[in-house]
């Protein structure tokens, strides 16, 4: 009997241990679990973000816009940017906006540009493409046109458009010239939708 009794505290005393390990490997495993920094981290992966377009993957073009402001001047134009690389880039931001002949960009009148919208960053993929919408003060009237303001109309060959971080690019209107009063626009921010 005592060597039965022997065998059996032996047997509980080894279920015990076995208990206890096992609710210690539990209590580890949920601290672990709770642990900021730990088992998160070992399970979160992170992917450098695509770097900003540089302006030599970038092909610009301009068009009046469908709707713009009433008079007879560009009154509001879309600037499209496509991703000629083949990488993929970022673009953000509100545009810098000049006026300029057809020389050198650097000769230009800079506008002052109101934005409006909120910038996102934008990611451009190979081929694709963004636009921001420019609207400016409309051109009244007939022939050489007038300003409300009382000011001359401008006309400009070419505009210079910047964005951050990815350049300025001089660019003519498709279908006309810029024409525009006071030298202000107002700019949406770089977007994927495209406006009309």
């Amino acid at each position: 009997m005592r060597h039965s009794n022997g065998i059996r505290r032996a047997d509980l005393a080894t279920t015990a241990v076995t208990a206890v390990a096992a609710a210690v490997t539990a209590v580890a495993a949920a601290v672990t679990a709770i642990l900021p920094g730990t088992a998160m981290a070992a399970s979160t992966t992170t992917s450098t973000p695509p770097p900003a377009c540089p302006a030599s993957a970038l092909q610009v073009s301009a068009r009046q816009a469908v709707h713009r402001p009433v008079g007879t001047g560009t009154g509001a134009a879309v600037v499209q940017f496509t991703n000629v690389s083949r990488k993929t880039y970022v673009l953000k931001g509100h545009p810098t906006v000049a006026g300029a002949g057809n020389g050198f960009p650097a000769h230009n009148t800079p506008l002052k540009v109101t934005p409006t919208g909120r910038a996102a960053t934008v990611t451009v993929r190979p081929h694709g493409k963004t636009w921001v919408k420019l609207a400016f003060v409309q051109v009244q009237g007939e022939g050489d046109g007038y300003c409300v303001s009382g000011k001359t109309p401008n006309a400009y060959p070419t505009m210079v458009i910047g964005l951050p971080h990815s350049g300025k690019h001089q660019i003519a209107l498709n279908d006309g010239v810029w024409a525009e009063c006071d030298n202000k626009v107002t700019a949406t921010p770089v977007s994927k939708i495209k406006p009309s």
